[in-house]
């Protein structure tokens, strides 16, 4: 203890020590000890105010947990005594000295007990639901408010009957059946004289007649009636809509006066659809579509005259019937689809073989659900989101006839497409089928297209996302790939038998065939086909149908990613991904870069056909320029030519070029039949390039040549321009692309006499021309022509052998930019005057 207050008391000093030198750190700091004094007195004394306050509280603390204490236990000794007290009644009564046993035999007498007690409480409820009844029907028919109020009110017992059988896990079934007979019996008993009451008014006022009697009594009892069934109506409504909230499924309701105006109605559809009447036809569903939309259109006014006033009443009466009550015309209109419905059902049995008729019939069932919604904006539920999903969409899924139907469709369009694979008329060339400047396809190509948008038109008016993407995936995108299988099996062939090899394993066509015309106009098939299928994959990317498509399923894809994740009913994340766009498998290009399209997949295998098959029609035209060339890079006149002349085309062509133009004419002008624009530039520039390449390498760097030779092969590369330009009919295209050519003939035909200078004879070698001061001081530094002038040969040589700065800068100043330093001077030294 003793050390414990010593380390206290150091602990204090050193605090009290700390503190004096933290407040007197210099001599100036004493002035101030007075006001120090001052403060900690004041702090004093409020320390000793709340030491004194604290052991009040504690005081007071410690006393009431004293009281708390006492009376705690205080009640666990009565508790105690009561436990031994009700043990010993127990044993007594029981007759038994162990507590267990005594509780196991009043288990029984407390059980019959509660048994009593529910009974009791089954045999009140029994009594209450009978008087509920009596008071009903004995109130019918003369007043049948009263009756409507005793109904409803037996109609709530059942349903918190219900509730509390459902809370119980199921207990008293059979007294939540009899009740539930009682008001259903007493429903029907309402009904039916509420309904024979509405049906007398309706007779009185000729409905439905063409003129209806609206006199005003008959107009007021209507309404009256209408209302009366409403109110018997709307206990069931609510319960409906509840229950729907609950499990997201919602059915279209009919009012029970609207099922009384349309009774008479129906007996007419029966007759004229059904049996062996002439308007009752397998084939003309049409025929019944239009007697609907028939009634609908003479009876709306009307039904939305009498109907919507009582159904605003009602709402006013009672907010919660704004949940199920919605306009008077989609509520005429709800009350005419269960006979329809009825209809559609009874004929779709036999459409399922009979692939027409059925894609007749669900054509025309969607068309009739497009027209309902759009013209007659039919909404069956209350709220701007809820929506219809279509009488069609009813048959195919509630029904389940749409694997049926989508079977039919799929074997009908596969069908076509073999006829139109087997047609021979589809494998050529359709001129005319696209616009000016496009690449031409094929005949079939143009078929298939126009067979894919009949299906598209088939299933656009589907409102299942799930049934699109099937309806996609397994025609749509299946054509597809089979026409792609097709095109990549045909291109196969061409490459195989434009190789020495396959044409001898094969034997099927020669060599002039395969890389001639005939192999040129099988490649053109196959390029124009698949550009134009990809081509049409991309504007139906663009295509609202396709875009809302493909948004919801990046929508799906971006919330259900994962192994087992799902976009559809039976469509995987995985599987969807693999026919339409990769794009889907990954949430961060979704959700981040927007990318993608519903036909990514299949526009890039279409893309790769047509790429392969572009350059295999750029190989075609460079083996047969290639070929043709050959005479014409085997002259060798280059150095004997001496004739010059300052215009080319006083020049005649080399005849060595006519093999060239006889093979290269037929092929370029093909190309430039079928080619769009874009694409005959792309392989003009190649062919070009090979030719450039050609004539370089195997001619102007194998040969030696005068000035003349150079000039006469500067002429005769503007007649290979122009055999190309003006077959492929695109102005100064081969020029464009013989650009490093031209700047080679050009340093290869320089004159030795540059215009504007004069060249004079430094060695003595017997070149003897008159010379100025001027040129020789030029030529002697190697410097360019005066301003104006044109370059000789001798002063491009010496520029260009100087060094490689001198030789660019020569090069530049004569306008020869594609031309490296090396090259120029590879192609000045077969100058024969430069060799010499």
């Amino acid at each position: 203890m003793a050390t414990t207050i010593a380390r206290v008391n150091t602990d204090t000093s050193t605090r009290v020590q700390d503190y004096l030198n933290d407040q007197f750190q210099s001599i100036s700091d004493l002035e101030n000890i007075d006001s120090l004094l001052a403060k900690i007195q004041e702090q004093q004394t409020l320390l000793k105010e709340q030491l004194v306050e604290a052991k009040k509280d504690h005081r007071h603390a410690e006393r009431v947990f004293e009281e708390e204490k006492a009376s705690l236990s205080d009640r666990a000794s009565r508790q105690q005594a009561d436990q031994t007290d009700l043990t010993r009644r127990i044993q007594i009564i029981t007759q038994s000295e162990v507590s267990d046993d005594a509780i196991r035999k009043l288990d029984e007498p407390l059980q019959k007990l509660r048994r009593i007690e529910i009974a009791e409480q089954y045999v009140t409820t029994l009594q209450h639901a009978g008087r509920l009844e009596d008071q009903a029907r004995s109130s019918l028919p003369s007043n049948p408010e009263r009756a409507i109020q005793a109904y409803q009110s037996l109609q709530r017992l059942v349903y918190d009957v219900e509730d509390a059988q459902s809370a119980a896990e199921g207990a008293a079934s059979q007294l939540v059946l009899h009740l539930s007979n009682i008001g259903e019996a007493l429903y029907q008993s309402i009904k039916h004289d509420l309904e024979n009451a509405l049906r007398k008014t309706l007779d009185k006022m000729k409905w439905p007649a063409k003129e209806v009697a609206l006199l005003q009594p008959l107009v007021e009892d209507w309404s009256k009636q209408a209302k009366l069934l409403l109110q018997l109506q709307e206990p069931r409504l609510l319960r409906a809509h509840a229950d729907s909230s609950r499990q997201n499924l919602q059915e279209p309701i009919v009012l029970l006066p609207l099922s009384v105006m349309v009774s008479p109605l129906a007996q007419r559809f029966r007759y004229h659809f059904y049996g062996d009447k002439p308007t009752n036809k397998l084939d003309k569903p049409e025929y019944f579509f239009a007697h609907v939309l028939g009634l609908l259109d003479q009876h709306n006014g009307l039904v939305t005259d009498l109907l919507q006033p009582v159904l605003d009443s009602r709402v006013q009466h009672d907010d919660s019937l704004d949940l199920v009550y919605t306009d008077a015309v989609s509520s005429y209109i709800s009350a005419l689809l269960p006979m329809l419905s009825a209809k559609c059902l009874s004929v779709l049995p036999h459409l399922t073989s009979q692939p027409q008729l059925m894609s007749h019939f669900v054509r025309e069932t969607m068309s009739f659900d497009t027209t309902l919604q759009q013209f007659w904006a039919y909404n069956p539920y209350p709220g701007p989101l809820s929506e219809w999903k279509g009488l069609a969409w009813d048959m195919l899924t509630t029904h389940g006839y749409f694997d049926s139907w989508l079977n039919l469709e799929k074997n009908f369009a596969l069908l076509r497409y073999d006829k139109i694979i087997d047609n021979p008329d589809s494998r050529s060339i359709d001129y005319d089928g696209v616009e000016q400047g496009r690449t031409k396809p094929t005949k079939g190509a143009i078929r298939i297209n126009d067979l894919l948008e009949k299906i598209t038109e088939r299933y656009r008016m589907l409102s299942s996302f799930s049934q699109k993407m099937k309806f996609l995936m397994d025609i749509q995108l299946a054509i597809f790939d089979r026409y792609h299988q097709y095109l990549h099996e045909h291109f196969r062939t061409y490459q195989t038998q434009s190789h020495t090899a396959g044409r001898l394993a094969t034997g099927s066509v020669t060599a002039g065939e395969a890389l001639g015309l005939p192999g040129l106009e099988s490649l053109a098939k196959i390029f124009g086909s698949a550009e134009y299928l990809e081509r049409k994959m991309t504007d139906w990317s663009d295509d609202v149908f396709f875009l809302e498509l493909w948004e919801e399923l990046q929508d799906r894809a971006s919330q259900h990613q994962g192994i087992n994740g799902t976009v559809g009913r039976d469509l995987s994340v995985e599987e969807v991904a693999s026919k339409t766009s990769s794009t889907i498998r990954n949430t961060d290009d979704i959700l981040e870069n927007h990318t993608g399209a519903l036909f990514d997949e299949t526009a890039s295998a279409y893309r790769r056909v047509r790429e392969q098959s572009e350059s295999e029609i750029v190989r075609l035209l460079q083996i047969n320029a290639h070929n043709s060339l050959k005479s014409f890079q085997a002259i060798s006149i280059w150095t004997s030519l001496s004739m010059t002349t300052s215009d080319l085309m006083q020049l005649s062509p080399s005849s060595a070029l006519d093999s060239f133009n006889q093979t290269m004419i037929p092929l370029l002008g093909f190309v430039a039949k079928v080619l769009a624009p874009t694409a005959l530039r792309r392989v003009a520039k190649q062919l070009c390039h090979s030719i450039q390449e050609e004539i370089l390498d195997r001619l102007v760097l194998r040969n030696s040549f005068s000035a003349a030779g150079a000039n006469q092969l500067r002429r005769d590369m503007l007649a290979i321009s122009s055999t190309i330009d003006s077959n492929i009919r695109l102005r100064d295209e081969a020029q464009r692309h013989f650009v490093k050519l031209n700047d080679a003939l050009v340093l290869l035909s320089l004159p030795i006499k540059g215009s504007g200078s004069q060249v004079f004879d430094t060695d003595g070698d017997g070149w003897d021309f008159e010379v100025d001061e001027n040129e020789a001081d030029a030529d002697a530094n190697n410097e360019a022509p005066l301003e104006g002038g044109a370059w000789g040969l001798w002063q491009a040589e010496r520029a260009i052998f100087a060094d490689n700065a001198s030789a660019r800068k020569a090069l530049q100043s004569m306008g020869l930019i594609d031309l490296s330093e090396s090259e120029a001077r590879n192609i000045i030294k077969r100058r024969i005057e430069v060799n010499s």
